[in-house]
């Protein structure tokens, strides 16, 4: 077993109210932080060993070096990451292409399938996710003449919520939104609009209307994934998606609560608690990865985020 150190990221707009110092207790280096890649071997933002045998090495290092800890993965990269994501405002509304797209349009292996659980939000809080456009030129005409309240679909979330969002979805995280994000591992985004601001210079934000436009589904309607839940010794499990980039479960666990082996890696983010999970001391915030073929004994009371990618991946 390993954890990552936290890796701090500045996005462009995301403005951070030190809910991630707060709640996770992460050391931010300004009040603009406002995202945490908490598990990450994109060239972006790597995730680095904190503790243990392999201490300092980067995640994308023992992927390509200690695979054996992983599982049978062809992959040539990572294929997960995770982040915490703390939205002060609204963030743009975008869309990622899929596996096929990605490759085809910007040379790199993923597409960007994700998927947020909903760890805190302020009353009235709301998300965009999905369209109302029939057709490709509904879609386009929309966006020419600025029909954004004809064309977004919106959402109120709740603390516990879970929005699952396939690549080709249109989506915003909306502001007093705190997320857990677990997605493909990709970097690729394409700006459809950004509540037409402007920085202080008064320049607006660069927007990738065509491939946007390219990559959405149409029509387009929210997934709701198949939830299935159980109770186990000491805790309760309950799966929220399934699906070929990743499964993710949410989990609440007491001392004595076991967690078996199976034959891949698994990737954790603790939402509350303190306690031990195998011999490692974990607090809310910290992020795991858990190896292949390894079970784990729980001594305290914890909640996590937890991951895994099937056999075999896409790419």
């Amino acid at each position: 077993m390993y954890d990552t150190e936290n890796e701090t990221r500045v996005p462009g707009e995301t403005v951070g109210r030190k809910k991630l110092a707060s709640r996770f207790n992460y050391s931010l280096p300004s009040n603009q932080i406002g995202e945490c890649w908490g598990v990450s071997a994109h060239p972006n933002g790597e995730s680095i060993v904190s503790e243990g045998v392999f201490e300092g090495k980067t995640l994308s290092d023992l992927w390509k070096n200690e695979r054996h800890l992983f599982g049978d993965y062809a992959d040539a990269t990572f294929p997960l990451l995770i982040k915490v994501l703390d939205a002060a405002d609204d963030l743009s509304v975008q869309v990622h292409p899929n596996d096929f797209q990605a490759q085809d349009l910007e040379g790199v292996p993923y597409g960007k399938t994700e998927c947020w659980y909903v760890v805190e939000a302020e009353e009235g809080a709301e998300l965009i996710i999905g369209h109302t456009a029939k057709s490709k030129r509904e879609l386009s005409d929309h966006i020419e003449n600025g029909k954004w309240d004809q064309l977004l679909s919106r959402q109120l979330v709740t603390k516990g919520d879970f929005i699952f969002v396939p690549s080709g979805t249109v989506h915003a995280i909306g502001k007093g939104i705190m997320i857990l994000e677990t997605q493909q591992s990709s970097d690729t985004t394409y700006r459809l609009y950004d509540f037409d601001r402007t920085d202080s210079m008064g320049e607006t934000r660069e927007l990738h209307l065509e491939k946007a436009i390219t990559v959405t589904t149409i029509p387009q309607e929210p997934v709701i994934p198949e939830m299935t839940a159980q109770k186990v010794n000491k805790g309760y499990i309950k799966r929220l998606v399934k699906v070929s980039e990743f499964n993710v479960y949410h989990v609440q666990a007491k001392s004595g609560f076991e967690l078996q082996a199976i034959n891949r890696f698994r990737a954790l983010t603790i939402l509350t608690g303190k306690g031990r999970i195998g011999q490692l001391e974990v607090n809310a915030g910290d992020h795991l990865m858990l190896t292949r073929g390894t079970s784990y004994q729980v001594e305290g009371e914890l909640e996590w985020i937890m991951s895994d990618v099937p056999f075999p991946t896409s790419i």
